[in-house]
């Protein structure tokens, strides 16, 4: 097998010894950069260790370096790669440790790095919940209408309570603007209640105790919007014939074989 169809095996496939401890050896290395960034923005970790944890940041950059040229180089379609999701999460895990050398205050960007955490599902290949995954995909795109029509009248109801705490309790009060009042509409709504902004008069009282009855309407409705669509696109995707050896049905529409018995299922759906 030529090289680069070897070195393709081991970092793009699964089904190998060495492409398995090739993504074994990559979840540890991800986990433990990451673990590495996380004690450096810890001031009295970095003050006792800060040099330690500067040189694993650098080797696990280098590192993962090579691995991004590596995988630059055996692919089939290096543009596709270098433009997809997981080619861009793997350049910008590197870029800002190269960065921070020569543009000041770059350091900073070094918390992208925890996008390296998302390799890990890359590696991990979870097939097994690609149909689940699917299934709650085409529910949100069912709900789509749904949900962006809900989306505006939330909207609509935040600026209404917002404009009306304004006009009611006025800059005295800390509603300072409309902005600032819609801001604390919200915060009511949505049930987090910083407290930073509260009314004082009995008439603002009042409206934000019916603003808050309001949120509990408002948090049901998207749950009830998401449920029956899911339930609709569930009952969609089942495969409607029955097993011939056990007679049990309920598959799904691309299950080739039997969930219960592992007979195969008939050719027609």
């Amino acid at each position: 097998m030529p090289f680069k169809n070897r070195l393709y095996d081991i970092i793009f496939g699964t089904e190998s010894r060495a492409g398995q401890l090739f993504d074994l050896i990559l979840i540890l290395a991800i986990l433990c950069s990451v673990g590495v960034l996380l004690l450096d923005t810890v001031a009295a970790v970095h003050s006792r260790i800060g040099e330690l944890l500067v040189t694993l940041e650098w080797v696990f950059t280098i590192a993962f370096t090579v691995e991004f040229i590596a995988r630059l180089y055996c692919s089939p379609n290096r543009r596709a790669y270098l433009f997809s999701f997981y080619g861009m999460v793997d350049l910008l895990s590197i870029l800002p440790t190269y960065l921070a050398l020569f543009i000041p205050g770059a350091q900073q960007l070094l918390v992208i790095r925890l996008l390296r955490v998302l390799r890990i599902f890359r590696v991990l290949k979870l097939l097994r919940y690609l149909a689940d995954a699917n299934l709650l995909i085409r529910t949100l795109r069912a709900a789509k209408r749904k949900i962006i029509i809900f989306g505006f009248s939330v909207i609509t109801v935040v600026v209404i309570f917002g404009s009306l705490m304004y006009l009611i309790e006025g800059p005295e009060n800390g509603f300072t603007s409309l902005p600032k009042s819609i801001y604390w509409a919200i915060v009511t709504i949505t049930t987090v209640g910083y407290g930073d902004i509260t009314p004082q008069s009995p008439l603002g009282q009042f409206v934000a105790g019916i603003a808050m009855f309001t949120s509990y309407a408002i948090i049901a409705i998207p749950t009830g919007i998401f449920s029956a669509e899911l339930i609709q696109e569930s009952q969609r995707s089942r495969r409607p014939s029955r097993c011939s050896n056990c007679g049990r049905g309920g598959h799904e529409t691309d299950a080739l074989y039997c969930k219960y018995c592992s007979a195969k299922l008939p050719e027609s759906v």
